[in-house]
């Protein structure tokens, strides 16, 4: 079910549910799969929690969000996105380097067809153990499709090959959509990283007993607007998402911006390995020269965990051909993944990158260490005051012109010498 002019309700939602519950075989062992508070905006929270109301009284139902290589939930943020009634001990957590079992591998060859040439190694398809051995009999994957710069459109079969996948999987896959060129992936349906994960979705995960619930949302005023909520077991269940995806989380622009301001919830945003969706999404509208300031009070730290974190502060955003020689020395063997982030997260000297923090969060020269631009944050939030601004193009007091994005998980933005698009 999905709109293209408006926002369905809670009930409107629940209906979706019921209708996928009574095309399932009844389960006694079931796993949901949710993401983690960096998708704070999917409503992802809510339907986890009706599934779990739904399904506890006659099942065993159990929770392991798909963090990928992201650290733990805390017990704070499970409650803030799930609410408080499932019980702590009913979350699991995924441990992408030791929990994981090899099913088999997408074969070079393939990869070398998909890539266009690019990339000729296979790639091993990892997932979490439980997903495979038998503990579930019903394993429900749930999240949001939005634009995405490795795969094009987030979710789907990437919620359990990366969000629940292995070291091999995450790298490679990542390493791939960087090598294929985040401008030409991000909001696309049928990328090379999307094939890869079609084939190994077909070959190696038929036996799994999963049900996809996708769901198309934006956000107002720190409100989550549910746009579509889509149900089943089959590609077209993300398809019709994706298309209704691109219709509401891809904004286009007359013109590329001289300056791009964008805000990371603090709540939401701790690191740049996650935050720096503010640049992946925004880099199509700013123009040759100009600055994206990127306001994060919440900023701690470059990586979800210390192995990630200790390579951002080693090597920084540099650019391509910086990263590309330090893959070639083996700089990162066994983390293909960190610089195929680094290239994403780089301007590629065609603007320029300010990280607004706080400082006793972060200093100056940790931000400036990896090669961005240092801002207090409380002097950026007194120039431009988030909460009182309006969501897009604006001339500040003084004659500054800026684009503003409060939320730039929630899509991509791109001017028309990108194409496509609808606002």
């Amino acid at each position: 079910m999905g709109s293209r002019t408006g926002t369905l309700t809670d009930g409107e939602v629940e209906r979706v549910i019921d209708g996928l519950m009574v095309q399932l075989p009844p389960a006694r062992r079931v796993l949901l799969v949710p993401p983690d508070i960096t998708r704070c905006y999917s409503y992802a929270g809510f339907i986890t929690a009706s599934l779990y109301r739904r399904l506890s009284d006659s099942a065993r139902v159990e929770i392991m969000p798909a963090v990928g290589t992201h650290r733990p939930m805390s017990r704070e943020e499970q409650i803030n996105f799930f609410g408080g009634n499932i019980p702590e001990q009913a979350f699991l957590h995924h441990d992408w380097r030791s929990e994981t079992v090899r099913l088999g591998t997408v074969p070079g060859s393939y990869v070398r067809e998909v890539t266009g040439g690019r990339c000729s190694q296979g790639v091993p398809v990892e997932v979490n153990r439980s997903l495979v051995d038998g503990t579930y009999d019903l394993i429900f994957s749930i999240g949001q499709v939005v634009p995405h710069e490795v795969v094009g459109m987030a979710n789907y079969s990437k919620n359990i090959l990366v969000g629940l996948g292995g070291r091999r999987m995450i790298n490679e896959s990542h390493m791939i959509g960087a090598v294929c060129g985040l401008e030409t992936i991000m909001g696309n349906v049928d990328t090379p990283v999307r094939k890869l994960f079609d084939y190994a979705e077909e070959m190696f995960l038929k036996d799994v007993p999963l049900a996809y619930i996708l769901t198309v949302t934006t956000c107002e005023n720190g409100r989550t607007l549910v746009h579509g909520v889509y149900g089943g077991a089959s590609r077209r269940v993300f398809e019709e998402a994706a298309d209704l995806a691109q219709i509401w989380n891809v904004t286009e622009v007359p013109a590329r911006m001289k300056k791009v301001v964008a805000y990371l919830e603090p709540g939401e945003f701790s690191s740049t390995w996650v935050g720096n969706k503010s640049v992946y999404r925004t880099r199509m509208m700013i123009e040759d020269g100009g600055e994206l300031l990127v306001i994060a009070p919440g900023l701690r730290h470059f990586g979800e965990n210390p192995e990630v974190d200790g390579l951002i502060r080693r090597y920084g955003y540099r650019g391509t051909p910086y990263t590309m020689k330090l893959v070639e020395q083996g700089a990162f063997a066994g983390a293909d993944m960190v610089p195929a982030h680094m290239i994403h997260s780089s301007s590629e000297d065609r603007f320029t990158i300010t990280y607004a923090v706080d400082p006793a969060n972060m200093t100056r020269e940790e931000i400036e260490g990896v090669g961005y631009r240092y801002m207090d944050v409380s002097r950026a939030l007194a120039r431009y005051p988030v909460d009182r601004l309006a969501e897009g193009r604006q001339v500040m007091p003084d004659g500054e012109e800026i684009y503003l994005v409060k939320a730039p998980a929630l899509g991509l933005w791109r001017s028309r010498r990108w194409g496509g698009g609808r606002k």
